[in-house]
């Protein structure tokens, strides 16, 4: 680390400290594949429904389609959310588009076949992170759900290609801080999220600005705290699935 002032985190987590965090697989019983994951007082409930048909743009291709939805319960933050009953923030657009697009570079969308993998990610308890969250466990609910296709005789093998999960750095207070909770996210001079491959390859980063800028040496410190929370949220992912294969 460079010489950035460091200052006090909430539960006095070292700067690239975690917080606690669970994956509960199979948590929604009647869904193909599901996981709830905690990441501190950040709770996502992740379901994974498979549907015969592809998307439309796709049809007559033999390919298959991930997409994902994601929404905040009324009473998942400290203010009441209003429930969506039409068209979607260009906020929860923006969300549902990267997770879907995360879970895509998962799966071997040609194996799959034509048809869609749908993953419904509601936050039940909102405390920063809500999106890496429900992408680290939407990555387990959609594994669940696929490997469902492997044993029920509709696919021969798992068309995984890599694990994903993601999570979330930032500077705040002039330092460089891993997996933000809401008070530092809502401080954050710099926010980060990272999504990445078991391969350590980046399918997405997100870095803004919020306060004035940041250098390469504060990335480069966002990024390699970033993969050290990854590679644990890797192991989390395979004790929850029990050490299924990958493909």
């Amino acid at each position: 680390m460079s010489d950035l002032t460091v200052g006090a985190r909430p539960n006095g987590r070292a700067p690239g400290e975690m917080r606690s965090v669970s994956i509960e697989p199979g948590y929604a019983p009647y869904a193909e594949g599901s996981a709830l994951i905690r990441m501190g007082e950040t709770h996502v409930l992740c379901t994974a429904t498979v549907e015969e048909s592809t998307a439309p743009f796709l049809t007559g291709s033999g390919q298959g389609w991930v997409t994902a939805e994601y929404g905040m319960l009324p009473r998942s933050s400290p203010e009441r959310i209003p429930r969506s009953r039409s068209a979607s923030s260009g906020r929860t657009k923006e969300i549902q588009r990267l997770i879907g697009r995360s879970l895509r570079a998962a799966v071997n969308l040609a194996a799959l076949g034509e048809r869609s993998i749908i993953v419904d990610c509601d936050v039940i308890r909102a405390d920063g992170g809500t999106r890496t969250a429900a992408i680290t466990g939407g990555y387990v609910a959609v594994h669940q759900a696929l490997e469902r296709l492997v044993t029920g005789g509709v696919l021969e093998r798992l068309p995984i290609q890599h694990m994903v999960a993601a999570v979330s750095a930032g500077v705040v207070d002039g330092q460089v801080r891993l997996d933000l909770e809401y008070i530092e996210d809502s401080t954050a001079a710099v926010d980060l999220n990272v999504v990445m491959t078991d391969a350590f390859r980046f399918v997405e980063l997100q870095a803004t600005a919020e306060d004035g800028s940041y250098s390469t040496d504060e990335l480069n410190q966002m990024l390699a705290i970033s993969e050290a929370g990854i590679r644990d949220l890797f192991r989390l992912q395979r004790d929850s699935l029990g050490d299924l294969p990958v493909g």
